[in-house]
């Protein structure tokens, strides 16, 4: 999953900047601190059970894939699959030495990385994970057999082999051509049972989790409850986790700050005002928050069918998108001077973060210009813009908040000084995806993606042109073959700031192509527990689901 970013239905996130007090506005934290309580493990209470938030339940427990590709499920599998290097606050990845002894690149012509498994590391069936896990993995993600209907084959496709080194507990991976953000592979590793056949790929974890190799395992799933439990695994060899249980269970968004006010949960995601007064305003409950890798977006749909087909028009209209206006109405409630981000690879504040939307900056003017030389024109000056007797109209998709709701009435009042006129449709936020957003049922998209500490090659599924059918996450369907190219050197780039630049490069191109619109960087404010210790605004770190618990 650390391969390519994760869409996030934009239902109640709007997150803030900063630890809040009784009211107003809110500080904003710096980048690299995380505000979760921490706390020596000696000071948390031993057992427990931590309740947590999702905002649907996993449709395929395979992480890796296509189905299984949700926030929710990231989440979970954090619990309870192998996590091979983890994200540290400052954005940075650590090996874990509770699955490697080592990882590190042993030669360069070609580029081969030798993996040494912890000696422990254990499957929950009694298998020992071993190099078989990484083979079949690779096998089953590298695109070679379309029966494996993967998320994403980015890395894998780079591979040349995966082969068992001095012994069964040693991996050496060989690339036929260098990939630079070679951490990212390999996450979360699951077993080789799963990756053995497309069947089982596909079909065998759709409806639970049945090995695991964590601290916690999965004890149940309950579809009429829409419940994940998981509990403290005791064949798990690393320390001991904390808690006895964590509980995943399905909210309404408007019904998270009743849930924690009447002792049903434990934390949430602050999606609004409201909910960041009624963190406030409930007894035992505090504002957590730091900088995090979530973003709001316009996505534009490109296919041939679609109104915004003809990169002018789309340029023009995203040229009327008031970005910055849209940062001041929604996050300026709460975080002063909020700014619109300006970037579709690199979060704000991440050292290869540059502002580069001016290759495509709001400019209503400029675009009421190239709307009249494309001939759609207005009969009066208030009027919509028409075609050839046809109207210039376009649907707005989004999920059902209201939040979401205020931002697609600026985008809609926004373009209407253009002469666009903009159907809004809110529609049932767990349908967003399936029904609408992967099938190309919009002609805009509004909802979030939370990127990864791979930010370029987790971002080439969603900008590089689909594979034939296979749109991967590319849901505008928009791209060039100067883009592709652009990933295909950046991912074979070894010095992190040579590929930071191209990436930059990239970036521009895809403002300049009108795929989507970046609308501004959330920050990772929750409503957290005031006794949950170690855990809660992570900012660009894991969750460190071993020492999280609650304070003695």
């Amino acid at each position: 999953m650390r391969a390519r970013l994760i869409a996030l239905l934009a239902v109640g996130a709007v997150v803030l900047a900063g630890c809040a007090g009784g009211g107003g506005t809110v500080a904003r934290r710096p980048l690299g601190q995380s505000d979760i309580n921490p706390q020596p493990r000696d000071t948390v209470r031993d057992g427990g059970t931590l309740r947590l938030p999702l905002d649907l339940l996993p449709s395929n427990f395979n992480p890796n894939q296509v189905d299984g590709s949700s926030d929710a499920l990231g989440s979970i599998d954090q619990a309870v699959l192998p996590e091979l290097f983890t994200a540290t606050a400052d954005g940075g990845v650590n090996p874990n030495p509770d699955y490697l002894t080592s990882a590190t690149v042993t030669s360069t012509t070609p580029q081969t990385v030798t993996y040494v498994i912890n000696p422990k590391a254990t499957w929950s069936n009694g298998t020992p994970i071993t190099y078989r896990d990484f083979q079949t993995y690779w096998q089953a993600q590298n695109g070679t057999n379309p029966a494996y209907q993967v998320a994403s084959t980015t890395g894998y496709d780079d591979i040349a082999s995966v082969t068992r080194g001095d012994d069964d507990k040693q991996v050496v991976v060989t690339f036929k051509q260098p990939f630079g953000e070679w951490q990212s592979l390999f996450y979360p590793l699951t077993p080789a049972s799963l990756n053995a056949t497309p069947a089982a790929f596909n079909s065998s974890w759709r409806a639970s989790s049945p090995i695991s190799a964590g601290p916690f395992a999965v004890q149940s799933i309950d579809q009429t409850t829409q419940t994940v439990t998981v509990s403290r695994d005791p064949k798990w060899w690393g320390t001991p986790a904390k808690l006895d249980h964590i509980i995943f269970k399905v909210f309404d968004t408007s019904a998270v700050p009743d849930a924690l006010a009447n002792n049903e949960l434990d934390s949430y995601g602050i999606g609004s005002v409201d909910q960041l007064r009624r963190a406030q305003g409930t007894p035992g409950a505090v504002v957590r928050s730091a900088t995090n890798r979530v973003a709001y977006n316009i996505t534009f749909n490109g296919a041939a069918s679609s109104p915004l087909a003809e990169l002018p028009l789309r340029q023009a209209v995203a040229q009327g998108i008031d970005r910055q206006e849209i940062a001041r109405r929604v996050l300026g409630q709460i975080v002063p001077n909020a700014q619109a981000d300006g970037s579709h690879l690199y979060p704000p504040g991440a050292k290869e973060y540059q502002d580069n939307s001016g290759a495509l900056p709001y400019d209503p003017a400029h675009a009421q210009q190239v709307l009249d030389s494309l001939g759609w024109t207005r009969p009066a000056p208030n009027a919509m813009r028409a075609k050839g007797g046809k109207p210039l109209s376009l649907r707005l998709v989004f999920g059902q908040d209201p939040t979401n709701l205020d931002m697609a009435k600026t985008v809609q009042n926004e373009l209407a000084q253009l002469g666009v006129a903009v159907v809004l449709d809110q529609v049932d936020g767990t349908q967003l995806f399936p029904t609408y957003i992967d099938p190309g049922n919009f002609d805009m998209g509004l909802f979030l993606w939370r990127s990864t500490p791979f930010p370029f090659s987790s971002s080439l599924g969603i900008y590089a042109r689909p594979l034939g059918n296979n749109v991967r996450q590319n849901y505008g369907r928009i791209g060039t073959p100067e883009i592709d190219a652009l990933f295909a050197q950046g991912n074979a780039e070894l010095d992190d700031a040579k590929r930071a630049a191209i990436g930059n490069q990239v970036d521009r191109l895809i403002w300049q192509q009108a795929h989507s619109v970046i609308l501004f960087a959330a920050s990772g404010a929750d409503a957290v527990r005031a006794n949950v210790a170690n855990f809660g605004a992570r900012g660009f770190a894991d969750p460190d689901y071993v020492d999280a618990g609650f304070v003695k």
